[in-house]
């Protein structure tokens, strides 16, 4: 059996969720398929706004902000629907139901909380529409709610799974409909607590939803959906000479994630890696095109791999009594981060000074600098630009930086990163 992964911009209008439905009836028929579908287009940010204005106590601006989320979705079912709308319909209005009671309350937990609860609809409202959509097609598909088989903790819009449960669940109730080829539908990005409190997997997270399920059902592969012809060598809208890459090792994707490539979420690899599960990364506009293959193999002579962050700040530490910075110190930095839930996108250590970049994230940054205050003077330096090259040439590396000031640079044999303004 597969495994699909259809993202937001794949369903973000009417002619597209069409297109869904050629790709799946072009696959089902011979073997199970399970398809992991994305909020729409925008949804997921729109909702987020939603969350915002409610926890900001804006209860009137929250439900108006909501009341265009679900008429954009039901103009979708109408255009899409006939003798499958009012079933439709009724799905939907329980999903909307479900936010619109807590749009009504006053908020009394944190907001993270009250986040994933309000933007994990945006995933339940898609795969609704388009299950119903498949099943007025002819396509025959079971609709499954995801919270009833991802249990995680309660690190809500970073939850972890609870991979025993979820293995137990999958095999009592997805694989028995699979063995029967047949077409399986559910959301990404979201699962729930044992509680029945939604939460979310973190932002991207539909792309690792699709790998646990590919892991828990030994899949043959998993494919993942996207508006490019596969992975390219940078962002295509930004770099008119981005290269298509045929193939990819586990561990070059890993790199990439971990430099702030957008193509594939970090957690993704691991579950495929663990099971031997080859990866494709498709372009849903032209199906025949081969698309990238992503599997352990090693891949020699790859070209250069640009990827760029804008809107970086550099913190500067600097030790207070000029104590040596070491093991002691570093380790309560590291704590720090995780307290702070962020991740350095470079650091580099000197004998009394650390410095480190990361997203220009005001509210982390400030709690960063108060935490950090106690045994380090803290400067921040904002308006920043992180350029990363694998697989770096001098000449592309020189070209890129000509006219740019400097601020810091680290170098290994396959990768440079620098830091400019």
């Amino acid at each position: 059996m597969k495994v699909f992964k259809f993202g937001g911009a794949s369903v973000n209008n009417i002619e597209r969720i069409e297109n869904v439905k050629n790709i799946v009836g072009s696959f089902s028929g011979g073997e199970g398929l399970m398809i992991i579908i994305s909020a729409m287009g925008k949804t997921t940010n729109a909702l987020e706004k939603v969350a915002e204005a409610y926890y900001a106590g804006k209860k009137d601006e929250a439900l108006q902000l909501f009341e265009v989320i679900k008429n954009q979705h039901i103009t979708t079912a109408k255009y899409l629907l006939v003798t499958h709308f009012n079933a439709c319909i009724a799905q939907l209005n329980d999903f909307f139901t479900e936010v619109e009671w807590l749009l009504h309350d006053k908020p009394v937990r944190d907001f993270d909380y009250y986040y994933d609860q309000v933007v994990c609809c945006g995933e339940l409202l898609s795969t609704c529409i388009v299950s119903h959509y498949l099943q007025e097609c002819k396509l025959t598909n079971t609709w499954v709610d995801v919270r009833d088989i991802l249990r995680t903790d309660d690190n809500f819009r970073d939850a972890a799974i609870d991979w025993q449960y979820a293995q137990q669940k999958t095999a009592a109730f997805i694989q028995p409909l699979l063995a029967k080829n047949a077409i399986v539908i559910t959301q990404g990005f979201i699962g729930s607590t044992d509680e029945n409190e939604s939460t979310t997997l973190g932002r991207e997270g539909s792309d690792f939803t699709a790998a646990i399920f590919a892991n828990l059902l030994n899949a043959e592969s998993l494919t993942i959906w996207k508006d490019v012809e596969g992975v390219m060598s940078a962002d295509p809208k930004e770099f008119a000479d981005a290269q298509f890459i045929e193939e990819l090792s586990f561990d070059e994707v890993i790199e990439m994630a971990y430099y702030g490539a957008q193509v594939i979420h970090p957690k993704t690899i691991k579950p495929l890696e663990n099971k031997g599960i080859s990866l494709k990364v498709k372009c849903f506009l032209d199906p025949a095109l081969p698309g990238t293959t992503i599997t352990k193999r090693k891949v020699k002579n790859l070209p250069p791999i640009i990827i760029i962050k804008q809107n970086q700040a550099l913190v500067h530490l600097h030790s207070q009594d000029f104590s040596f910075v070491g093991e002691k110190s570093v380790g309560h930095l590291y704590d720090i981060f995780g307290q702070v839930k962020t991740r350095p996108n470079l650091i580099q250590t000197g004998a009394i000074n650390v410095q480190f970049c990361l997203d220009d994230n005001i509210a982390k940054i400030d709690q960063l600098a108060a935490m950090a205050g106690g045994i380090f003077d803290v400067q921040v330096e904002k308006g920043l630009t992180l350029l990363t090259i694998r697989h770096f040439t001098q000449g592309l590396l020189n070209n890129m930086t000509d006219g740019k000031e400097v601020v810091l640079k680290q170098q290994t044999r396959d990768t440079v990163q620098v830091l400019y303004k």
